[in-house]
């Protein structure tokens, strides 16, 4: 027994050691770049496939060719990495979401050429560098982590890469060359991956598909040594390694044995999904969605009648063996549900491939119970979504790479556990539905389904739904400070993009007549999800091209073309448009423009700035004045005595022939409270210290103070952004204590903000965007109140239907402005609304916010300009550390 403790402990630190070079060099690239490069398990199977090259196929000695591989090749895969792909994006500004989606592309561009070059299939003959001895494994690994600790303790270089993770543009203005730094950590990055894939080869299998995903699945390390720590990431990977190995001894019975030896033979995969949906996340809420598209995507009619003629053409053409035709319409509905939750929800999904699979098996299991097909695909569908549920709530609460990561690691479980398993897919087979055994009548209900599909997803992107969705993908804080449920509304696009992959799963099986599961690769998964964002994720067009594209593409003779073409414009996202954004765009309506509208000029870029609102914008005169609402009678700071008698009321609804005619607001308010917050971040800095401050209606309250003060801080923390844990003091509403309340719950009982950075939605029209605060916020269901709030800003002319990607700071001022006012809020907090103004426009906002505060609004402002304060505030708090001084 202590024999085979010993045996199995070696074999699991050979393990552990490979995964430990994965853990180093994830760590070291991504402090160096900030890139998780997800690619990393593609360099390590080419580099592997090189050393296979130069020693088996044409006789190097084993020696030499590790060299070249280790030292020539592997660090020049990385400098071309970095030049190529990495470099161009920094420069461009490019958000997290977006380099992640080229580390994808890159991994799908290495596979398929390495499918080009070697060829699908496994090899069993790669040549091993350090033997079968563990213990050298351990040393290499354990020496290479001490000399990268050295180098980044006791170097130059080191310190240079330290003030680079720490902030990178104080070093590059220090004359640190930051270019260099990335450049090194993608050299010696890529040469761990070289290394272990070199190390592996000899004991799994070495095909361009199973090794990338192996090493994949060893990220948990890093993600546990959270980027940062080479110690954890080392530790974590040998005892990973050790577990597993030791589990193998066990042989448990019953039902669930089958499943608990899957378990104990994949625990990386279990320490991936633990670490991604439990261990807090990588990255942060912030730039990591995916970007809104660069400009609207309608297709035109005359288009959608030539696709729809081109699907038709296999029923009249075409053979009686269809059996290439089949897959394109199932593998569309897949797709389709990409375009569900990252084109309209801007989420990255990974794991879409696994749902494709439940849907495909769960008809099977069904189908092989008696259950007629077409019945046992559609109760596939909720079950599926089901499983999407459970499995999305967790993951919800990440957002950018914590995201993808928690859905890749979903993807890869269900793969491992479930869908390659003999236990759940031994002896399945599909038959198609009765009456549709024939191609040809099989084919013709696809394009039904799919027909009815898309009507499904084109009826999301209408309406509030679809509003709601825009906002979530083009600013995620906005949205839920704008009243929208951002977790439900998560939630709705995994659990509908669950069910679709799962129907497109089920007809793919059925086409195919056989659960294949190849077919649902994670791998594959990432293909697909590369493919949707290279052709446009936010078009509907996009899954039939993809589908056709890939389909063909892989029935070629030259397997692997798909994935390097995608794999290539993949990579170089960022610098080629999506291909759908090329083809000739149709007139413009629904969340993108409104009819007759120019399309967003970049809505990915921040908008130009402005000298304030011309005549086009809905503006009366050119002098910057942003209503038709009279403010002759407003006075200074402390001088606003309140409303006079008759005063127009700027919430009020219209009357038929007047947008000023008075109005009761909904109910008596009071005013909102903070009772002695304390707020202290991870690390013990102390933001905020027993803070008391008081919002009374009617009068407009300013914070002043240094930056670092503190006054951001109880600003979100007023406005739900930021929660104090219990015993930290409590807000309260009206005397209702809501310190547990979410954002987007204060802004329905009442509670509207702007931000410092605009938050505004590109994607949608200025319209669109004060509906959506109108739908969503304290008063719903107002007809006037999109009206009122375009009026009272002078967004009422033709600007109204321009998208918010066109416009200048100045007017996005504005528009973000009448989004808050249009749910008629009773409070309004402001975090320094005349950023960007010049004079005249912020002279005419202190006119339009003084005449909101003498008709009862309670308005907080957080701001630098003292001319504003002073011509607005009645009260003046000063904060400095955190308190509040006077």
């Amino acid at each position: 027994m202590a024999s085979l403790t010993y045996e199995l402990t070696l074999a699991g630190l050979a393990v552990g050691s490979a995964a430990a070079l994965t853990g180093i060099g994830l760590v070291v690239t991504y402090r160096a770049t900030g890139v998780l490069n997800l690619a990393h398990g593609a360099v390590a199977m080419v580099c592997a496939y090189v050393l296979r090259q130069l020693v088996v196929e044409w006789g190097w000695p084993l020696p030499l060719g590790a060299l070249v591989t280790l030292l020539l090749v592997a660090p020049a895969i990385g400098l071309a990495l970095d030049r190529g792909v990495f470099r161009p994006l920094a420069l461009l500004g490019s958000n997290p979401a977006q380099t992640l989606v080229a580390t994808i592309g890159v991994f799908v561009l290495l596979v398929g050429g390495a499918v080009l070059l070697w060829g699908p299939g496994a090899r069993d003959d790669a040549p091993v560098l350090l033997g079968d001895d563990p213990w050298a494994q351990l040393a290499a690994v354990v020496a290479l982590a001490c000399l990268v600790g050295a180098v980044t303790r006791w170097t130059r270089f080191g310190r240079e890469l330290r003030a680079v993770v720490d902030n990178r543009p104080l070093a590059v203005l220090a004359g640190i060359d930051a270019d260099r730094v990335a450049a090194a950590g993608w050299a010696f990055g890529s040469f761990t991956a070289g290394l272990t894939g070199v190390l592996l080869a000899p004991y799994v299998r070495l095909d361009p598909y199973g090794m990338p995903l192996l090493v994949v699945e060893v990220i948990a390390v890093a993600v546990i040594a959270r980027m940062r720590s080479l110690p954890v990431a080392v530790g974590a990977a040998l005892a990973i390694g050790v577990a597993q190995a030791q589990l193998t001894r066990l042989h448990p019975e019953g039902w669930a044995g089958p499943l608990l030896q899957a378990v104990g033979a994949n625990l990386f995969v279990v320490a991936l999904l633990v670490a991604a949906l439990v261990l807090p996340g990588v990255g942060g809420k912030g730039r990591d969605a995916l970007p809104p598209p660069s400009r609207a995507t309608r297709v035109p009619t005359a288009l959608w009648l030539v696709v729809g003629v081109l699907l038709l053409l296999p029923l009249g053409f075409a053979g009686s063996d269809l059996h290439t035709a089949v897959q394109v319409p199932a593998l569309a509905v897949i797709l389709l549900s990409l375009v569900v939750v990252a084109g309209r929800g801007g989420q990255i999904a990974l794991g879409q491939a696994a749902y494709a699979g439940l849907g495909a098996l769960f008809t099977a299991l069904l189908a092989a119970a008696g259950v007629p097909t077409l019945l046992a695909l559609g109760l596939a569908v909720p079950m599926v979504a089901v499983a999407g549920l459970v499995t999305a709530r967790p993951a919800i609460r990440r957002h950018g790479l914590a995201l993808a990561l928690a859905t890749l690691a979903v993807g890869v479980a269900v793969s491992r556990f479930v869908l390659t398993q003999p236990y759940a897919t031994a002896g399945l087979a599909l038959g198609r539905p009765a009456g549709f055994a024939d191609d040809r009548a099989f084919y013709a209900l696809e394009l039904v389904v799919l027909a009815c599909c898309l009507a499904l997803v084109a009826a999301l992107r209408r309406g509030r739904t679809g509003r709601a969705l825009a906002a979530l993908r083009d600013h995620e804080p906005g949205a839920e400070a704008s009243g929208v449920p951002v977790p439900r509304l998560k939630l709705l696009a995994f659990v509908l993009g669950a069910a679709l992959a799962a129907l497109g799963g089920g007809l793919l099986g059925l086409g195919l007549r056989a659960f294949d599961p190849e077919q649902y690769d994670p791998v594959r998964g990432l293909l697909w999800f590369a493919a949707v964002l290279v052709l446009g994720a936010d078009s509907l067009l996009t899954p039939l091209a993809a589908a056709a594209l890939l389909t063909t593409l892989d029935a070629g003779p030259q397997a692997g073309t798909a994935a390097a073409l995608i794999g290539l414009l993949a990579a170089l996202t960022g610098r080629v448009p999506p291909l759908m954004t090329l083809l000739p765009q149709g007139r413009p309506s629904g969340w993108t423009a409104a009819a007759g509208a120019p399309g967003p000029a970049s809505a990915g870029h921040s908008p130009p700035p402005s000298h304030g609102p011309s005549a086009a914008d809905g503006a009366e005169t050119p002098t910057g004045r942003p209503a038709p609402l009279s403010t002759s009678g407003t006075r200074g700071a402390g001088g606003n005595p309140g409303p006079p008698e008759g005063r127009t009321h700027p919430h009020g609804p219209p009357a038929a022939d007047s947008a000023r005619s008075p109005a009761r607001r909904p109910a008596p308010h009071t005013g909102l409270h903070a009772h002695d917050l304390t707020l202290t971040y991870p690390g013990g800095v102390t933001a905020l210290s027993h803070v008391t401050l008081g919002l009374s209606p009617g009068r407009v309250t300013a914070l002043v103070g240094p930056n670092g003060a503190g006054k951001s801080t109880l600003f979100d923390c007023l406005a739900g952004t930021l929660r104090p844990r219990r015993g930290q003091g409590r807000i309260t509403l009206d005397g209702t204590d809501i310190t547990s309340r979410s954002a987007h719950a204060r802004t329905r009982l009442g509670i509207a903000r702007t931000f410092q950075r605009l938050a505004v939605f590109p994607s949608l029209t200025v319209e669109e965007n004060v509906r959506l605060g109108a739908e969503r916020g304290h008063v719903r269901g107002d007809p006037g109140g999109v009206e009122r709030s375009l009026r009272l800003l002078g967004l009422a002319g033709p600007v109204r239907h321009r998208a918010a990607a066109d416009l200048p700071t100045g007017t996005l001022r504005r528009v973000e402005l009448a989004r808050a006012l249009a749910g008629r809020p009773h409070t309004l907090l402001l975090d320094e609304p005349a950023a960007g103004l010049d004079a005249t426009e912020t002279a005419a906002l202190a006119r339009i916010l003084a005449a909101l505060s003498a008709d009862g609004l309670t308005v907080l402002v957080v701001e630098h300009d003292p001319d504003l304060v002073a011509g607005i505030a009645h009260t003046v708090h000063t904060m400095e550390g955190g308190r509040i001084l006077s």
